[in-house]
């Protein structure tokens, strides 16, 4: 645990009690604050008594009185679409507004340090999509070359659950924008944007509140390196606010497509090839075609991504190399569950919009495809330009009628459950082709989550396959 500092004997509204706000909870009294708890669920108050904590309604008009600072969980709106009614009052009143994020900042170091022979460092990883795959990277190759890491925020613990640092460890975190928008301390040693794609916008009120909430890592935080995904416009703009010209190498630039080599410092993949380039010179080059838990482009990017953090951490090329084949990958996302006769079996049931699906289908040349779900807007139309690897589409869900009519002349059958998809699929599938769940869609029709529907996917195809 990391006791926050700063708020010794004050009283600290902590709103929201998932995993978060009863990590920040314990670390708020291990500092000596008076931590006081709220949630508007019954279930999430009565597990935050069963440890031992009391509780105080939060939305009663003075309970925010003599409070120092009112703690908020991500994912509790604090702006748009309309501030929780309790952060509404905060900001009447002046108190300021906070998430566990900026209390780890304000309280990871300590005095400790001043013996370290190293100090310990925080690598942060942001983006629309990649974020827990490259984090979840960055952590193994630095596992792979022991380094004391621990890995936190998005994935993994809560980041005040984590031990206090030692001696030259690295701390990996993962940070969705509804933390970056609020964390009023963000000091990362090394900052990595992956890219950016349209996510949450009703959260950030558009586009440009989105891209904003991710900028903050960079703009607010200072961090000594920076690593940019430049495969978009905003990447772009982002590395070009960072850096003093295109020679300045404390911003490391990162595609999948296209070749950067007139800059201080980059890292691209090509036609499955990673290039490290620095000072007009190439400095490394992987093949990472046949490093089976990263396939495709996008995880291209990812491994990049991971590859120019661990640089900048100190790391050599051929170590990050030996570290990206022993890789497994995460569960749900480009996850080979099973291989059996030529055919692979891919769980990437995270894939619950059309820019992730795109991902996915672009990987793999032959797929057997298994789709659908709750539905979001605008539908799975723009999938159009991937379709032609997709040998046939098998159908689920709410929406499975919905995307019949929107693939064309994609050969598809309406299958409805995951039981009847994968059964269907595993029965037609040849060799050398894919069966991959990639839903496009939300799992809350028929499933509590995208976990869930990965798990029955990996459950259908493992009984099946013996």
């Amino acid at each position: 645990m990391i006791p926050v500092i700063g708020f010794q004997g004050q009283k600290v509204a902590v709103l929201g009690l998932g995993r978060s706000g009863l990590a920040t909870a314990r670390a708020l009294q291990a500092g000596g604050a008076l931590p006081l708890l709220w949630d508007d669920s019954p279930e999430a108050r009565a597990k935050a008594e069963d440890e031992g904590f009391a509780l105080t309604d939060l939305t009663r008009q003075s309970a925010l009185d003599g409070v120092a600072a009112l703690i908020t969980s991500p994912g509790i709106p604090h702006l748009y679409p309309a501030p929780n009614r309790v952060i509404a009052r905060a900001l009447e009143l002046g108190v300021p507004v906070d998430n566990d994020i900026g209390l780890f900042f304000r309280s990871w170091a300590t005095p400790e340090w001043d013996n370290f022979e190293q100090v310990p460092k925080a690598v942060t990883v942001t983006g629309s999509n990649g974020k827990s795959t490259t984090t979840a990277l960055i952590h193994h190759i630095l596992q792979v070359a022991g380094r004391p890491c621990q890995m936190a925020g998005n994935i993994g613990k809560g980041v005040l659950s984590i031990d206090p640092a030692q001696d030259g460890e690295v701390v990996v975190l993962e940070l969705s924008s509804y933390q970056t928008d609020l964390a009023r301390a963000l000091t990362p040693d090394v900052a990595v944007f992956t890219n950016l794609s349209p996510d949450h916008l009703d959260r950030h009120n558009g586009m440009g509140g989105y891209f904003a909430a991710k900028r903050r890592l960079f703009a607010e935080g200072g961090p000594d390196r920076c690593v940019v995904g430049v495969d978009e416009v905003e990447g772009q703009f982002l590395a070009n606010q960072m850096g003093q010209g295109p020679g300045d190498d404390r911003v490391i630039r990162v595609s999948s497509g296209q070749k950067l080599e007139g800059f201080g410092w980059s890292v691209f993949a090509r036609k499955g090839f990673l290039a490290e380039w620095r000072k007009g010179r190439q400095m490394a080059s992987i093949d990472l075609r046949e490093v089976k838990g990263l396939p495709g482009a996008h995880n291209h990017q990812n491994a990049c991504a991971a590859y120019a953090a661990c640089r900048s951490l100190g790391l050599a090329p051929k170590l990050i190399e030996q570290a990206l084949h022993s890789f497994a990958g995460l569960p749900h996302r480009s996850q080979l569950v099973a291989e059996k006769d030529g055919v692979r079996y891919i769980n990437d049931s995270k894939a619950t919009n059309v820019d992730s699906a795109a991902k996915a289908l672009q990987a793999f040349p032959r797929i057997r495809w298994i789709a659908g779900g709750l539905g979001k807007d605008g539908g799975i139309a723009a999938l159009a330009p991937c379709l032609p690897a997709v040998v046939k589409a098998y159908l689920i869900g709410h929406s499975a009628r919905d995307f019949a009519l929107q693939i064309g002349d994609t050969p598809h059958e309406i299958c409805e459950t995951m039981d009847r998809a994968v059964a269907r699929a595993a029965e037609e599938a040849q060799p050398g082709e894919v069966v991959l769940l990639a839903p496009a869609a939300a799992s809350f029709d028929q499933y509590p989550n995208f976990e869930k529907r990965g798990e029955h996917f990996t459950a259908l195809v493992q009984a099946r396959l013996g």
